[in-house]
């Protein structure tokens, strides 16, 4: 399975009109090699840079319930069917990019379930995580890098 974006190659800079402070519009996403047997996926997108100066992974973008036949997800949409949970902006949906000490590196994972999620457009991280423990079938990760402006 993969993921990857159109608006950025793994491992380069995310643009920044994605930004928290630009225009703070998901990037588009585009998955292949799904396994047949996936019931959902699922698309976290976090900031493990973010530890030393916030004291936690930041999170900004929970999807969950995403068809398993979805081919990406385009820039500013969600997929029909899909949920969106909370960021670590206390906002549900996407948050973009917003290091504040320096460049960051951001991840995009995406897991392919062998079932759909019982969560509620409240749920944040921690309850994802814990959903989709035991269910996770593949994984693939994108990462991209980010600068304050």
């Amino acid at each position: 399975m993969d993921i990857s974006s159109p608006a950025f190659s793994d491992g380069d800079l995310i643009p920044e009109k994605y930004g928290y402070k630009r225009e703070n519009v998901n990037p588009p996403v585009k998955f292949s090699g799904v396994p047949e047997e996936t019931e959902s996926l699922v698309l976290i997108a976090d900031d493990p840079d973010a530890e030393e100066p916030a004291g936690k992974i930041w999170t900004h973008w929970l999807m969950w319930n995403i068809p398993p036949e979805t081919e990406g997800i385009g820039e500013g949409e969600e997929p029909i069917g899909a949920r969106e949970g909370m960021n670590d902006f206390g906002d549900r949906g996407y948050g973009g990019p917003h290091p504040p000490d320096g460049e960051h590196t951001y991840r995009f994972k995406l897991y392919a379930l062998d079932t759909e999620l019982d969560l509620n457009d409240a749920s944040e991280k921690e309850d994802l995580e814990e959903a989709l423990e035991d269910h996770i079938i593949s994984e693939a990760l994108l990462k991209g890098r980010f600068r304050p402006l």
